[in-house]
């Protein structure tokens, strides 16, 4: 199950995954082409940078499909790296459709066969959970994780997500359907399960003053933000409270911060960064 493989690589690697998020001024920034080429070296020197010292990776891929097929093909050979190099991997996709092109979605991003499928994708349920189930059943049958948004860092997100119906908050129901889907599949509470939730790291106080906790959902928590957005550990106790953190729930996301540092520094940030975030254990 992804769930164990991810507690796995937090607690031998640290909590930390970082983003592949090849903005052009970062490819500037390391001599590199704002191109198909050019993001393919950022994301093969990133993985081979990162090998062995974080426990993930999460491509974003919205920065590869801008540049067609060929951008393609280098997310596919990104993924590979990763997985030859015992790096998970979160695909940050956010897909969410209804019937079979949620499934079409599922097979490309979860199957084994598929070039693209990773370890884990982001999904987004606002077309209704229920419309998720291709890729929770997809994932189950493979082993696959599934990180559904909840609350975002997003100003504009709160309109959907602190929305409240009959007492219950959106962000609220979600986790409340994710720890179903998490309890059909785990045989010991103890267990981290595989299906968790997106939270941004810099939220503050919004899931207390909605009145509910993240970790309640019993899968893991990837939270974005840590770093250039601004989040370090005391943030991220302010979102998740230390029982989540030093659990091995979160998953705390940094890409700018890392990236940053250049080809021949960012192994040096993250291992900083992770020795940080270690801090709540």
């Amino acid at each position: 199950m992804f769930g164990t493989r991810l507690a796995a690589a937090m607690e031998q690697h640290g909590p930390l995954c970082v983003g592949i998020d090849p903005h052009e001024h970062l490819l500037a920034s390391w001599g590199l082409p704002a191109s198909a080429a050019g993001v393919r070296e950022f994301a093969l020197r990133t993985v081979g940078q990162l090998k062995g010292s974080v426990a993930a990776v999460k491509p974003q891929s919205a920065f590869f499909e801008q540049y067609g097929s060929a951008g393609v093909a280098a997310l596919e050979e990104t993924l590979a790296a990763a997985k030859d190099a015992g790096l998970l991997t979160v695909l940050d996709i956010k897909r969410g459709d209804i019937g079979s092109t949620m499934g079409a979605y599922a097979r490309a991003y979860l199957d084994p066969a598929s070039a693209l499928a990773a370890d884990s994708i982001t999904v987004s349920p606002y077309l209704g959970f229920g419309a998720l189930e291709p890729a929770f059943e997809l994932a189950a049958a493979h082993g696959k994780g599934i990180f559904v948004l909840a609350l975002t860092s997003n100003p504009e997100g709160a309109e959907v997500q602190h929305a409240v119906r009959d007492g219950e908050s959106v962000a609220a129901a979600i986790v409340s359907r994710v720890r179903q889907r998490n309890a059909r599949a785990l045989e010991s509470a103890d267990e981290l399960g595989s299906f968790g939730l997106v939270v941004g790291a810099t939220i503050g106080t919004a899931a207390a003053d909605l009145g509910f906790d993240p970790s309640d959902c019993g899968g893991p928590i990837l939270a974005p933000g840590v770093g250039a957005q601004g989040a370090g550990l005391a943030e991220l106790r302010a979102v998740f409270g230390d029982r989540a953190l030093s659990s091995g729930q979160v998953l705390a996301t940094a890409s700018r911060a890392v990236l940053g540092a250049g080809p021949d520094g960012l192994a040096d940030a993250a291992a900083a960064l992770n020795r940080d975030l270690r801090a709540a254990d």
